[in-house]
């Protein structure tokens, strides 16, 4: 035991944490989205090659070996949304978050979500984050005001000509309203879904935005993060949730400072 250890390298300890934060990382990004569900069913079909091959079933081994050939050109193709985000996340520093949103900003649309719920108002909240929505912005009546409850609200009322389409807010100001989303074409998001939660999908696979949606018709409020939809949230639940991803983390420099007089 000691042998081996005695012959890892200081560069293999280092390769190994490498290669280890890069999966750590790619599972994150994946982690709710259709890609976690296609790997499993390719991870699966592997399985199911090497069984064929020692089962001597021939024409299922060379079937899926011709398909498992051109796996990487699969890969890419299946998974294109996936892999530009993903590479648009790579210019993102992982220990740091924007510290534009605030605590009063999340106030706001959590108090907006509430009222929407109550009265059974439809809304759909696009909070940006690193990946710029500049696409989507360009497509939108552009609104540019101070994020307050009572301007989200009245934009989502039913009697507003722009109560259609998302609302998307950039630091504490509302940016765009009755803007255009895309829709998932994730096949396993389920039927009962509408298109307001199938646009709020379809705009945090494609980039790195956070979005609240209220049903209209159930009273829910969701929260959607990367291709996953967490529903049926109350206001603190809600509220902590937005905290925990908007809200920069600080680094706690009192600890370490006790920590080094103590030695």
């Amino acid at each position: 035991m000691f042998e081996v250890l005695k012959g890892i390298r200081w560069q293999d300890a280092v390769d190994i944490l490498i290669v280890s934060f890069i999966i750590y990382r790619i599972i994150l990004i994946i982690k709710g989205t259709r890609a976690a569900q296609m790997l499993i069913g390719i991870g699966i079909l592997i399985v199911v090659y090497f069984g064929a091959r020692e089962l001597e079933f021939m024409t299922l081994y060379w079937l899926l070996g011709t398909f498992l050939s051109s796996i990487f050109l699969v890969i890419i193709i299946v998974f294109q949304r996936d892999i530009r985000r993903a590479l648009t996340q790579v210019g993102q520093t992982p220990f740091t978050k924007s510290t534009d949103e605030t605590t009063e900003a999340i106030d706001e649309i959590v108090y907006a979500a509430k009222y929407l719920s109550d009265r059974k108002i439809g809304g759909l909240i696009v909070i940006e984050r690193e990946t710029g929505l500049k696409d989507y912005i360009e497509s939108s009546h552009f609104v540019d005001a101070k994020l307050s409850m009572e301007l989200l609200v009245s934009l989502f009322h039913t009697g507003s000509p722009l109560h259609d389409g998302g609302v998307i807010i950039h630091k504490d100001r509302i940016l765009t309203a009755r803007s255009v989303l895309p829709l998932t074409k994730n096949p396993f998001i389920s039927k009962k879904l509408g298109t307001r939660h199938r646009a709020a999908i379809g705009i945090s696979e494609e980039t790195d935005a956070v979005v609240v949606v209220v049903s209209e018709e159930t009273r829910q409020i969701s929260l959607v993060l990367h291709g996953g939809i967490t529903s049926g949230l109350d206001v603190p639940s809600l509220r902590n949730r937005l905290e925990a991803i908007l809200t920069p983390k600080e680094f706690d420099t009192n600890k370490w400072k006790n920590w080094l007089q103590r030695k």
